[in-house]
């Protein structure tokens, strides 16, 4: 899946990932190929970004909203 995680400032990452976990209001939430649509907030934490070469990247958030669509994952952080 394409992911991309933005903050106001600038570009934390912009790829191709196999999952990403992250910190939902209501819990933890894992992200995988295909997923279902949807749109969460986000609490302050860690998202984990495994990508296609199996690298994990981890990614501190304030906090901010995610957005699963079209096999694509947008994460507007704060």
């Amino acid at each position: 899946m394409r992911v991309e995680i933005i903050t106001p400032d600038e570009s934390l990452f912009k790829g191709e990932a196999k999952s990403v976990s992250m910190p939902g209001i209501d819990g933890s939430l894992g992200i995988l190929d295909n997923h279902a649509p949807l749109i969460t907030a986000l609490k302050a934490g860690d998202v984990h970004v495994r990508t296609g070469s199996g690298e994990e990247k981890t990614f501190t958030l304030k906090g901010g909203t995610a957005e699963v669509l079209h096999n694509r994952l947008l994460i507007l952080a704060e």
